[in-house]
C-alpha cells in the first residue's frame, strides 16, 4: 500500500509542477501624464531577481515568463520622477504607467530647498537664493533686493525701507508674499512692507510689468516672493537662526520646523523675534530709532502631483521708533536741520520706542487648491484675506500723547483662479481671472484730521498669457490683461481748500452734505485699463542668450494720489492729492544680454521706460497751521521718460578665488517740464572679492567695496517763507549728498553639532571704515548721517 502510495506521489508531483510553469506576459505603455506623448527608453524594473526592460520608440514594454502572482514595479526616465507600481498578474496582462514629464513640476513637490523657476521668458529677472536672505535675516526685505542690479531702495532711516526697481516704488512695484498679492498701504514714502523674511525660501524680481500673470499695474516690477519647497517623503526637518547686533545693540531668532509624509501631507512652522534700541552714527546716536518685529506663520495641507491643497496664516508686527530729530515743528525747524548738519536733538542710549513711532499688524490668510488634468493642464483656485492695521503716533502734548494721530483699518477679499494648458511640447497658455473687495476705515477720532478718508475698492481682472517654442534656440511669449478698478469714498474737504484746488467747477455734483465751512463729498470713479507684453528669448550655442520685451502698462491712481488732504504727521508735510488723477500708461522695452565662457561671464540689461500721465509726489511751498508753517508736498502728473543700464560680471581667477562687478544707473526726466524726476537712484558700483576653501569647514570670506556717486539731476530747490527770519530763503530740500564710499566683510564657516545637526557661523560687517555719508534716498538725510559701522554674529543650527 505505501509503494502504491509513493509511486502516485511521483506521477502526480511532476505534473503539477508543469502546470505552475510561468508564462504570463505582461505589456503595456509608459506615456507623459500632460502630452500623452509616449516615452521612449523609460526603464521598467520589477523588484527581486528579475532583469532591466526598455521601453521602444512607441513607449512600449514586454515582460514575458511571469507567475501568476502581485508584482512590485520601478519606472524611471530622464528628468521624469521615478515612481513604484504595484500590479497584479494573471496569465497575459496590459498594465499602462503614466509618468511626470515636467522638471519644473518636479522641483514642486520633490526638491526641498531654493530651486526657482523663471516667472517668464523674455524679461530682465534676477533672484535672492535662500543663502542671501539668511545673512538678511536681521534685516528686511528692501535691503536684501539691493544685492540685485537695478534694485534700490526709498529709506525712512535704518528700519523702514521700500524697495525701488529701475527708479520707481511704492504702488508701482508689486511684492507677492506666498502667491497673496500684499495689501498694506504701500502707498506712503514711509510704509515698509509688513512682510518677514525670514519666512521666504526665495525671492525673484521681475523688473517690469511682463509678468501679467501678477498684475498689470507693475509699473516699477514686482517681486515674488515664495516659500521653500517641501519634500514628498517622511521627514522631519528646520532650522534655527539667532544673530547679534552691534549697531543698535540688540538682535533676532527665527525658527522653523516642519513635517512631511510620504503620502504628500505637512505641516510647518516658523516664528522669528527682533528688538533694537537706538541705532549710531559715526559720530552720535541716532536717538529714538529702534524696532520690535514679532513674525509668525503656520502651513499645512497635502501636496501631490495630479492634485493638492495647502491652508497658510501669517501674523506680522512691527513697532517702528521715528528719529526724534526728524518731527519737526515747522518750516523753521527744517531750514536749521539742513543747515546745521547734524541732528538737533541727540539722547543717550535706550531701547524705549518712543513717539513719533508707527505700529502696524498685518494678518495674512489664504487656502489654496489645484487639480491637473491629464493631457491638459493645472488648475488652481485661491481665496486670501488680508486685514492691515496701521497707527502712526505724533510728538503730542497732555491727555492725547498716546493717541494715534493716524488710525487706519485695511481689509481685503480675494478670489483668483487660472488654468494653465501644458499639454503640448512646443506652446502652453496660461489664463486667469480675479475679484478683490477691499474696505478701509479711517479712525475719526484721533483728534487730527484724516489724511486718507474712509473708501470701498473693488478690483476684477483677467489674463491670457501664451508661449511659442520656435525651435531650440527661440522662444516667443505675449499676454495681455485687463483690469477694472472702482474706488467708492466720502471725505469730507474743508469748504476753503475745495474753493483753492478748483474742485467747486468741475466735482461740485459729489457734494452729500454742505456744512458750511466743511463738505461731505462722494466721489466714485472707474478705471479700464489695459496690459500687454510680447517677449522673446534667443538661446546661442555659445553659452549666451539674449532676452527682449516690450510691455504696456496701465496703472489707476491710489487713494493717495487721490484723496491725500492733511499733515501727514510721520513726513511732518502736508500732502494734497489731486481728484483729477488719472491712470499712468507705461511703454518699458527691455533687453537682457548673457554670455558666459570658461572661467567668467557677463550681463548687460539695458532699458527704456516712456510713462504717460506719470504720477508724483513733490516739494511746492510751505503752508501756515495752528501748528506752525509746513511745507507742502503736492501730487501732480506729467509725462516722464526713465532710461538706464545694469551691468555685471563675474571672474574665477581660481578655484577658490571669485569676483563679481555690478554697475547701475537710472536716469529719469519730466519730458513736459524738462527737468529732473525726483528721488531717482544714484549711479553706483559694487565690487566683491571672495575666497573659499571648503576643505577648511567651508570657509569662504567675502569683501565687497560699494561706490554711490552723488546724484547730480535733481529738480530745483523752492523759496519759502522763514516766519522768523520774516522773509523767503531758499529751501535746499532738493539738494542731493555727497558720492559716498563703504566697505564690508563677510566670512563664514560650518561645523557638525552633532546627531546630523549642523552649526554654520558668520559674521557681517557693514561700514566696515566708520564713514560719514548721507543717501540721497534716505528721507531723513535732512536731519542726519546715516549708520555708522555695524557687526552681525549669525548661528544658524540646521537639523
Amino acid at each position: 500500500m505505501k509503494a502504491l502510495l509513493l509511486g502516485f506521489l511521483l506521477i502526480i508531483i511532476p505534473l503539477q509542477g508543469k502546470s505552475q510553469e510561468c508564462k504570463d506576459i505582461l505589456t503595456g505603455q509608459v506615456t507623459d501624464y500632460h502630452s500623452k506623448i509616449p516615452l521612449e527608453n523609460a526603464s521598467i524594473l520589477i523588484i527581486g531577481d528579475f532583469p532591466e526592460v526598455k521601453t521602444n520608440k512607441e513607449g512600449r514594454f514586454r515582460i514575458p515568463n511571469l507567475c501568476h502572482g502581485t508584482y512590485q514595479l520601478e519606472i524611471s526616465h530622464p528628468e521624469c520622477t521615478t515612481i513604484l507600481v504595484e500590479v497584479t498578474v494573471e496569465g497575459n496582462t496590459k498594465f499602462d504607467i503614466k509618468l511626470e514629464h515636467h522638471l519644473e513640476e518636479l522641483d514642486e513637490v520633490n526638491v526641498v530647498g531654493d530651486a526657482i523657476k523663471d516667472k517668464t521668458n523674455s524679461a530682465q529677472e534676477e533672484k535672492l537664493r535662500l543663502k542671501t536672505l539668511e545673512l538678511y535675516s536681521s534685516g528686511n526685505l528692501g535691503d536684501a533686493l539691493k544685492e540685485l542690479g537695478g534694485v534700490s531702495s526709498l529709506n525712512t532711516g535704518a528700519n523702514i525701507v521700500k524697495p525701488t526697481i529701475h527708479g520707481l516704488n511704492g504702488s508701482r512695484v508689486l511684492i507677492l508674499n506666498d502667491g497673496v498679492r500684499m495689501q498694506d498701504m504701500e502707498w506712503g514714502d514711509e510704509h515698509a512692507p509688513n512682510v518677514d523674511i525670514n519666512a521666504s525660501g526665495s525671492v525673484s524680481v521681475i523688473k517690469g510689468a511682463s509678468a501679467l500673470q501678477f498684475g498689470g499695474d507693475a509699473i516699477g516690477g514686482v517681486i515674488v516672493m515664495e516659500q521653500a519647497k517641501i519634500p514628498v517623503k517622511d521627514t522631519l526637518y528646520g532650522k534655527t537662526l539667532i544673530n547679534g547686533v552691534s549697531n543698535g545693540r540688540g538682535g533676532n531668532i527665527t525658527s522653523e520646523l516642519g513635517r512631511t509624509f510620504q503620502n504628500g501631507w505637512f505641516v510647518k512652522g516658523q516664528g522669528s523675534f527682533k528688538r533694537l534700541g537706538d541705532h549710531e552714527a559715526p559720530d552720535y546716536i541716532l536717538s529714538n530709532t529702534g524696532i520690535q518685529e514679532i513674525g509668525a506663520s503656520l502651513q499645512f495641507g497635502k501636496r501631490q502631483f495630479t492634485w493638492g491643497w495647502d491652508a497658510r496664516y501669517s501674523y506680522f508686527n512691527s513697532e517702528i521708533a521715528v528719529l526724534r530729530a526728524s518731527h519737526i515743528g515747522n518750516v523753521d525747524d527744517l531750514i536749521r536741520s539742513i543747515n546745521s548738519g547734524q541732528p538737533e536733538i541727540i539722547r543717550s542710549f535706550t531701547r524705549d520706542l518712543q513717539n513719533p513711532r508707527q505700529e502696524v499688524t498685518h494678518h495674512l490668510g489664504k487656502v489654496n487648491f489645484y487639480k491637473r488634468f491629464e493631457g491638459l493642464g493645472k488648475w488652481s483656485l485661491q481665496y486670501d484675506f488680508q486685514k492691515n492695521r496701521r497707527f502712526e503716533f505724533d510728538v503730542r502734548r497732555g491727555e492725547r500723547d498716546n493717541t494715534a494721530s493716524i488710525d487706519l483699518e485695511l481689509t481685503t477679499h480675494t478670489l483668483s483662479t487660472d488654468f494653465k494648458w501644458d499639454a503640448k511640447e512646443k506652446y502652453q497658455v496660461h489664463a486667469g481671472l480675479l475679484g478683490r473687495y477691499q474696505e478701509n476705515f479711517a479712525n475719526p477720532d484721533t483728534g487730527v484730521r484724516r489724511l486718507i478718508p474712509d473708501y470701498e475698492k473693488f478690483d476684477f481682472g483677467g489674463f491670457v498669457i501664451g508661449e511659442y517654442q520656435v525651435n531650440d534656440q527661440l522662444l516667443l511669449e505675449s499676454g495681455l490683461r485687463y483690469d477694472f478698478n472702482r474706488v467708492d469714498a466720502k471725505k469730507f474737504y474743508q469748504t476753503s481748500r475745495w474753493e483753492e484746488r478748483g474742485y467747486d467747477t468741475e466735482f461740485q455734483n459729489l457734494i452729500i452734505d454742505d456744512r458750511g465751512t466743511q463738505l461731505l463729498v462722494n466721489p466714485v470713479f472707474d478705471y479700464h485699463n489695459i496690459s500687454a507684453t510680447f517677449g522673446s528669448r534667443l538661446e546661442f550655442n555659445n553659452n549666451s542668450n539674449l532676452k527682449l520685451n516690450y510691455s504696456l502698462s496701465q496703472r489707476a491712481p491710489n487713494p493717495s494720489e487721490l484723496f491725500s488732504d492733511g499733515l501727514h504727521h510721520s513726513a511732518a508735510r502736508i500732502e494734497l492729492g489731486d481728484l483729477r488723477m488719472d491712470s499712468e500708461t507705461s511703454h518699458k522695452i527691455t533687453a537682457s544680454f548673457q554670455q558666459d565662457f570658461d572661467h567668467w561671464g557677463i550681463v548687460l540689461e539695458p532699458y527704456t521706460n516712456w510713462v504717460h500721465n506719470f504720477m508724483l509726489l513733490e516739494p511746492s511751498g510751505v503752508e501756515f497751521t495752528i501748528r506752525g508753517a509746513f511745507p507742502v508736498w503736492e501730487y501732480r502728473q506729467t509725462n516722464a521718460r526713465l532710461m538706464g543700464l545694469d551691468a555685471s560680471a563675474y571672474v574665477d581667477w581660481k578655484k577658490q578665488l571669485r569676483t563679481e562687478h555690478r554697475f547701475s544707473v537710472v536716469k529719469g526726466r519730466d519730458v513736459k517740464n524738462d527737468s529732473p524726476l525726483i528721488n531717482i537712484p544714484s549711479a553706483n558700483f559694487r565690487n566683491k572679492i571672495t575666497f573659499t576653501k571648503p576643505e577648511w569647514k567651508s570657509f569662504e570670506l567675502s569683501l565687497e567695496s560699494q561706490y554711490v556717486l552723488q546724484q547730480n539731476e535733481v529738480p530745483e530747490n523752492i523759496m519759502v517763507f522763514s516766519p522768523e527770519q520774516q522773509q523767503d530763503v531758499l529751501l535746499e530740500i532738493n539738494t542731493a549728498p555727497e558720492a559716498y564710499h563703504l566697505l564690508g566683510l563677510t566670512s563664514k564657516m560650518e561645523f557638525p553639532f552633532g546627531n546630523g545637526t549642523r552649526l554654520t557661523t558668520s559674521l557681517v560687517v557693514n561700514n566696515l571704515l566708520d564713514t560719514n555719508y548721507r543717501e540721497y534716498l534716505n528721507r531723513q538725510r535732512f536731519f542726519a548721517d546715516d549708520l555708522g559701522r555695524n557687526f552681525i554674529l549669525q548661528l544658524k543650527f540646521n537639523y
